[in-house]
């Protein structure tokens, strides 16, 4: 898997605004990262769903959430 073009897909998602894609495929790339035992790719791509929960707290949450 190329993390860097997957990560890039990823954040083309995420700046039209579709989270729910961008978790997706985030959320698969990092089960193909733990399938191939690759934990430097798991670790990569929970910094990227943790960026895009950040992104999600940033536009829509409470005050409390940001």
């Amino acid at each position: 898997m190329d993390k860097e073009s997957e990560a890039g897909r990823i954040q083309d998602f995420v700046d039209r605004g579709n989270f729910h894609a961008a978790y997706n495929i985030a959320l698969s790339a990092l089960n193909q990262c733990r399938r191939d035992q690759d934990q430097a790719g798991v670790d990569h791509f929970i910094d990227i769903i943790r960026g895009i929960v950040d992104t999600l707290a940033a536009e829509f949450g409470s005050q409390s959430h940001r």
